[in-house]
């Protein structure tokens, strides 16, 4: 069983049919992130319009080291983060935000220049990428090597930041020691990795940082590039089959961890989609209502 994946290339032509079977196939999903976050229905629907008309927008510009759910989720995101502020500040109008996370730009110190400003972010933006894609490569090898409990280890390490004492304890390992061995192993094959992808060692550095060290002085952040890249998130059929209970006892155990433990925000959505027995009247409307928005923008956009 595959999922569908638009083409992208009609999506950048801004093809009316493309662009509506993406939100056929995608509105349910999203809107089970929304509801997970929003209780105003009405918000959570103009949440979801302004994700696909952000999406269209965007398209041009798409990443293909990301996958187009993971466009879509991002947009999502940031809108529901944006609706959220903005009935906090309705609420609170003088209180300064405590939970914004400070970015590269606030490493620079006064007397660096704006060109080592620019440079110190590019490099910071490569080596996330380029760490989302090692641990995604990771993740790929040890799933197709059915080494489920290393892979629920690791990602409880490197994405929870649990300690190796409650790591052990939870997957019966025989103590902290078999923890280490794991998480040694995994830095090892991420280092082999990093040397095929910058054998010029330009990035590496702080990638070596972010992985190993725990004093919190560096940008790139292994916990922050595992949720942003999605690596270990199971494809939506997997859901499906779990859901179902046809997966071997191995794959279904770390989809349980991945959605129960470590609460994936993205692929809890999806299960919420997905244990819909019917899509209900609501959902088909607001469906219709979101297309009829996007194809009046998309023929706006296409208008000779």
């Amino acid at each position: 069983m595959s999922e569908w994946t638009p083409d992208i290339a009609r999506l950048q032509a801004l093809d009316d049919a493309e662009w509506l079977a993406v939100e056929r196939s995608y509105c349910g999903r999203l809107m089970a992130y929304a509801a997970r976050r929003i209780a105003d229905a009405q918000a959570r629907e103009d949440i979801l319009q302004e994700t696909f008309l952000g999406a269209v927008r965007g398209i041009r510009d798409f990443d293909p080291v990301y996958t187009f759910e993971q466009y879509l989720f991002g947009i999502c995101k940031n809108r529901t983060i944006d609706h959220l502020r903005r009935k906090r500040m309705a609420t609170l109008q003088s209180a300064p935000d405590e939970d914004e996370t400070f970015g590269v730009e606030e490493l620079a110190t006064d007397d660096e220049t704006p060109s080592a400003i620019v440079r110190g972010r590019d490099l910071a933006c490569a080596g996330r990428e380029m760490l989302q894609s090692m641990l995604r490569d990771w993740v790929q090898e040890t799933w197709l090597a059915g080494e489920f409990t290393r892979l629920m280890v690791v990602e409880a390490l490197f994405a929870g930041r649990w300690r190796n004492r409650d790591t052990w304890e939870r997957f019966h390992l025989r103590d902290e020691t078999a923890v280490a061995g794991i998480k040694f192993r995994a830095l090892k094959r991420l280092r082999e990795l990093a040397d095929e992808r910058d054998p010029k060692r330009q990035i590496l550095p702080l990638l070596a940082g972010a992985i190993e060290d725990d004093d919190g002085r560096l940008s790139i952040d292994v916990a922050a590039a595992w949720c942003a890249g999605r690596v270990s998130c199971p494809a939506r059929h997997w859901l499906a089959r779990s859901a179902a209970g046809t997966l071997p006892q191995g794959s279904r155990e770390f989809i349980a961890f991945h959605l129960d433990e470590m609460k994936c925000e993205w692929c809890q959505a999806n299960r919420d989609d997905l244990e819909r027995t019917e899509q209900s009247a609501d959902v088909d409307a607001i469906v219709e209502r979101v297309g009829a928005s996007t194809l009046q923008y998309l023929r706006s956009r296409t208008r000779r």
